[in-house]
């Protein structure tokens, strides 16, 4: 397949994990090493189709602004694959915890599955819920899907609430849609909020505040994910383990890459 198709089938792409998405654009991107402009071009036609993609702002803006495009996205890529984060949430977890996730995160369920002695309340935001719980089953972890309206039963009575950053800044984490409401809930009732943040998902502030720049929008309880400020978690786990929350002000991924930071041609 040509880079240009592989690029255009990656950007169509939708509802799968971030770091497949990153290997298979690591290698159209790097199949346009030699032509820096369409290089550039095809980074911001990319990012510009996965806004909340955290892990792809961080593999474009990467690879835009190194002197070999080619090596520094197969970096990127094994990056991913040794990503300790999932193991990292698994030792934290408290034993015997009940915890409360959002949706069908990428990488929370790895870790859960990992300890087998946690209980899993999995809040059904987008009708994913039932077969990640299938799943979880699937795999000797219990879990139940619960609706959008017993968020605040569920999060008076977890030991903790769990919420999987698609992308993270300075200001704080995106993740899917009631979030904020999940965490502000947890908060009132006493319970930690931890914010898994994967590998390469952390940008620095100009580019966090471009690509959060939709969900700034009129009406932004339309939109499927929102913002969830970094004062509402009180830990963050990472691929270093377990931090405070404040911390993430001070981690990034990437550097900024200019050139992404306006609408594609």
């Amino acid at each position: 397949m040509h880079p240009i198709e592989r690029l255009r089938y990656v950007a169509r792409a939708g509802g799968v994990d971030q770091a497949m998405v990153v290997r298979e654009a690591a290698g159209a991107l790097g199949s346009l090493g030699f032509d820096p402009a369409g290089l550039v071009t095809s980074c911001r036609r990319l990012v510009s189709r996965h806004p909340m993609a955290g892990a792809l702002w961080v593999l474009a803006s990467r690879v835009v602004t190194s002197p070999d495009p080619v090596r520094e996205a197969w970096t990127i890529v094994d990056e991913l694959d040794t990503d300790h984060t999932a193991r990292e949430l698994a030792a934290a977890l408290p034993d015997g915890a009940l915890v409360t996730i959002i949706g069908w995160p990428d990488t929370i369920p790895s870790a859960l599955v990992r300890r087998g002695d946690v209980k899993v309340l999995v809040v059904d935001q987008f009708g994913e819920g039932g077969g990640l719980v299938r799943q979880l089953y699937d795999r000797d972890v219990e879990a139940d899907d619960i609706s959008m309206s017993g968020i605040g039963s569920a999060a008076a009575a977890s030991n903790v609430m769990l919420l999987e950053a698609a992308m993270a800044g300075d200001e704080g984490l995106v993740a899917p849609s009631g979030s904020f409401a999940a965490a502000a809930s947890a908060r009132a009732a006493g319970t930690e909020v931890w914010a898994v943040v994967p590998a390469n998902r952390v940008l620095p502030p100009p580019t966090w505040r471009f690509a959060t720049s939709t969900l700034r929008c009129p009406e932004p309880w339309n939109e499927d994910d929102e913002i969830v400020p970094v004062e509402m978690v009180d830990m963050i786990i990472g691929p270093v383990g377990r931090r405070p929350g404040d911390e993430l002000r001070l981690r990034t991924d990437c550097v900024v890459a200019p050139e992404l930071l306006r609408a594609p041609v």
